[in-house]
């Protein structure tokens, strides 16, 4: 999550050099001058620019900003020089000044450390997941872990394997935020090139297994551990502590040809998912979709949307922490983030079942309903998204506890920190 003192300036001043060396990668890729790497362009150096230290030291975060400031206006004041020098060329003392200027900004400058602003870095640092957090890359990645990764971290991934006493260091636990404050290209590279020696069955090899798996299987990998971690973290907190997508699925709605969940979430839609079947019924709100574990009967569906992937069902009961999902319900926000969960038997919602939170001042119920209904367009129905009035007929949506809970999911939007920029 961000910082809540974080200054406003701070995410678009880390955003920018996030986007400056993601440019400037794709440009030299473009050029010929990086190559690929796991079918991605390579980042040709051994450092790169830190945004995760700026957002632990917001000291050195306002000195790199003066000195952006400060280069800024060395390159202006240089400008003028020249300009000044070609106009007057018998008389070069302004432009000497303003040459002076530029000079004297650069060296008062409050240049940040270097060695917080550049850390290492690898050929994959700037990788992207190409997999969307599908239902089928979890279920993929599972069988992946059970093959390659059980013996060292353990079933649980909380390091205790039956070989995790005869390694050099001892395996990571993943129930923490290990997975969540890495960029996942750095995690990718540890899992295919890290050359640090391990222990396995055979004898030492490098951790890295490249030579057994492909860059799918890492990023399958990758998926899976995130959604058994946040899981966990469900059951060890009560919530969840980093920010959890709702994966995505094969959805199927009456009339309509199938469709991905995804495709809501690019229209920034909130979705309610609900495990099994029972008396739910539509809200104008929210887009709902029906969970089967198995198949189920479409005939039996009170919702016009069912997901009927088993694999849908065993991805949400690793991120629930939970097998039995008979009732359990959950809620995703307009950003694709999971951030309410209710557990069967539960008599409506409440805020309390917000089980993603941030760390943002929250405004009234009321205040961030109104502010919420007039953002949004009218609904269509569950093709096209809901609307935001609330479903009782109450002037705010505040009597029931579902529209107390969207409320806040609007007024407080998740802003994830991961490598050190805002997703």
């Amino acid at each position: 999550m961000q910082r809540s003192d974080s200054p406003d300036w701070l995410n678009p001043l880390i955003g920018a050099m996030q986007q400056a060396q993601v440019g400037l990668l794709q440009l030299l890729h473009g050029l010929g001058l990086a190559g690929t790497v796991d079918g991605q362009p390579a980042w040709p150096w051994a450092l790169r620019l830190s945004g995760e230290n700026l957002q632990i030291d917001l000291g050195q975060a306002r000195g790199l900003l003066w000195s952006l400031a400060a280069v800024a206006t060395a390159i202006v004041l240089l400008v003028l020089a020249l300009a000044l020098a070609l106009v007057l060329r018998r008389i070069r003392l302004p432009a000497l000044v303003l040459t002076a200027l530029a000079a004297l900004a650069l060296l008062l400058a409050p240049w940040p450390r270097a060695d917080l602003i550049l850390v290492p870095a690898h050929a994959t640092s700037f990788h992207a997941s190409p997999t969307g957090f599908s239902v089928e890359s979890i279920a993929r990645g599972s069988a992946v872990y059970a093959q390659h990764c059980t013996a060292c971290h353990g079933a649980d991934g909380r390091g205790h394997g039956p070989l995790a006493a005869s390694q050099p260091v001892w395996p990571p636990n993943f129930t923490s935020p290990l997975l969540w404050r890495r960029a996942d290209g750095e995690l990718l590279w540890a899992i295919l090139h890290d050359r640090r020696p391990v222990e396995s069955g055979d004898g030492a090899r490098a951790h890295g297994q490249a030579d057994r798996l492909s860059s799918d299987d890492a990023w399958a990998l990758i998926d899976f551990m995130k959604a058994r971690a946040a899981g966990q973290m469900l059951q060890i907190a009560g919530n969840w502590p980093y920010p959890v997508g709702l994966p995505d699925m094969a959805v199927q709605c009456a009339g309509q040809p199938a469709r991905r969940l995804s495709t809501w979430q690019s229209r920034q839609q909130r979705l309610r998912v609900v495990a099994g079947s029972g008396p739910v019924q539509e809200d104008p709100r929210l887009v709902s979709l029906q969970l089967s574990p198995d198949g189920g009967n479409r005939a039996a569906s009170a919702l016009d949307c069912t997901v009927n992937d088993p694999r849908a069902w065993q991805a949400m009961a690793l991120l629930s922490g939970s097998e039995q999902l008979q009732g359990m319900q959950w809620l995703g926000d307009r950003s694709g983030w999971l951030r309410a969960l209710s557990r069967p038997g539960a008599q409506g919602w409440s805020e309390d079942d917000l089980v993603c939170r941030t760390d943002t001042p929250a405004r009234t119920t009321v205040e961030a309903t109104t502010a919420a209904a007039a953002t949004a367009g009218p609904s269509d129905g569950p093709s096209d998204g809901p609307s935001d009035g609330p479903s009782d007929g109450s002037p705010d949506g505040s009597s029931d506890g579902l529209g107390a809970l969207i409320a806040r999911m609007d007024a407080e939007p998740v802003r994830f920190i991961k490598g050190g920029f805002v997703h």
